[in-house]
């Protein structure tokens, strides 16, 4: 133990005593010429970057091929949104608890580091005593007294010293053992978490590509949907509220008309059916709102920061619930509906309306952009929006969240109503297209 203790604490000293003197020295060395280990690693990045390129070539003639083979069969379409979401937001869950689990490993090594730093002086003064013991012959006796007496002090004082030397330098390597395998630790999570991010950014890829080609089929379908949605931003300068804003897209613009007329008359089933929801190619809702009570899913992976019916910090209630998300996180559909309305509105910034029949719209806002278009049919857990880097919506901006935030607000006939019996108390229950 006293052997490994002089290695590792030798090692942990030389690198001390580099770093002190680098900074007495306060001059930048002349620069030196690349040497055969730097022009091998600059190698390696090039063949990364390359290896990178054509990996990203290679995923773009692969989404090609996907398309052409969907054509115009909307199920299929349906199904691989669908999936491809469910992917992404998979992946930004096992990414934010990767960064939950380095929090307090990246902490203890701050820890472990303040510590080690601030016993500097004890190191060297332990190292230089082990760095005695271990090189001190023992003491010669045959030589002149003078000599051996003094060999014999030495003996001795170091005889007294060593088992304290022992035990501080046995705490010594305590620690930078713990600190070693933190490292380890820390870097494999970071590997893992990089591995999920390649991952993440080549799904949402392949998402905007399927959210594209969704688009453009209904754009062939609705000739005038650009038409109607700046109507639909002319119409909402015209009220100040969320319930005239829903009443005026459903009574004078002709998609969330449609929409609305197509609710009210298509129903859903009274009993949940949750077979029907693996059916990609539906027009219409799989289970009555009404009727999914426990078993929607939040639209998007958050913690929530702000419930129905608490203070909105100005004075009043809160009439829905708010999650603070991940930048650029997926946004997904809670369940199916039509869409009455999405733009910007007020306060909101970015709104979605879905009409999910029966009476019930689901309002959801605080995205940076939004991906569908009104009077589209939207199935449970489809791809809708994504979030930005900074909250949008102006109640939550009063608050200084540092994160961007979702709203989620549930009506019923015109009146908020409380969301909490529909969120699925575990991953097991929410339903999912």
């Amino acid at each position: 133990m006293l052997v490994i203790s002089a290695c590792l604490l030798a090692g942990f000293s030389s690198a001390v005593s580099s770093s002190v003197m680098a900074q007495a020295a306060g001059t930048p060395s002349p620069a030196a010429a690349p040497s055969a280990d730097d022009i091998k690693h600059r190698e390696q990045e090039l063949e990364a970057v390359r290896a990178q390129q054509k990996s990203a070539a290679e995923l773009q003639e692969r989404l090609k091929a996907d398309i052409a083979a969907i054509g115009q069969n909307r199920a299929k379409l349906n199904q691989q949104l669908i999936d491809v979401a469910a992917g992404v937001r998979a992946i930004e869950t096992k990414i934010a608890e990767a960064e939950a689990r380095l929090l307090p490993l990246d902490a203890r090594e701050r820890e472990i580091r303040g510590s080690l730093d601030s016993r500097r002086s004890e190191i060297v003064e332990v190292l230089a005593a082990l760095q005695r013991v271990g090189r001190r012959t023992p003491p010669a006796l045959l030589v002149r007294p003078e000599d051996a007496l003094q060999s014999l002090r030495t003996a001795m004082l170091l005889g007294s010293v060593v088992p304290e030397i022992r035990a501080r330098a046995e705490k010594l390597v305590a620690d930078l053992e713990e600190l070693v395998g933190l490292r380890k630790s820390i870097a494999a999570e970071r590997d893992l978490m990089a591995a999920d991010r390649d991952r993440l950014k080549d799904d949402q890829t392949r998402l905007a590509t399927l959210v594209d080609e969704r688009q453009r089929q209904q754009s062939s379908i609705e000739k005038d949907m650009a038409a109607e949605g700046a109507r639909a931003i002319e119409l909402s300068h015209q009220v100040d509220s969320l319930q005239g804003l829903i009443a005026k897209m459903e009574q004078d613009l002709k998609s969330a008309a449609k929409a609305a007329a197509t609710a009210s008359r298509q129903g859903a089933p009274a009993k949940p059916n949750l077979a029907a929801l693996k059916d990609p190619g539906r027009l219409s809702p799989a289970i009555a709102f009404a009727s999914a009570k426990g078993l929607l899913a939040f639209p998007v992976n958050g913690t929530k920061i702000r419930d129905f019916g608490g203070s909105d910090g100005v004075g009043g209630a809160e009439k829905g619930i708010s999650l603070a998300a991940r930048p650029g996180a997926q946004v997904t559909t809670p369940c199916d509906g039509w869409v009455v309305y999405a733009g910007p509105f007020r306060s909101y910034g970015q709104l979605l309306i879905l009409n999910a029949g029966g009476g019930y719209h689901v309002l959801i806002a605080g995205m940076e952009r939004i991906s569908v278009n009104i009077g589209q049919f939207v199935l449970t857990g489809e791809p809708v929006a994504t979030m930005g880097s900074t909250s949008r919506v102006a109640s939550i901006l009063a608050a200084n969240a540092s994160q961007p935030v979702l709203y989620i607000e549930f009506r019923k006939d015109g009146t908020p109503i409380d969301p909490g019996p529909w969120w699925a108390a575990n991953k097991g229950q929410k339903v999912r297209g």
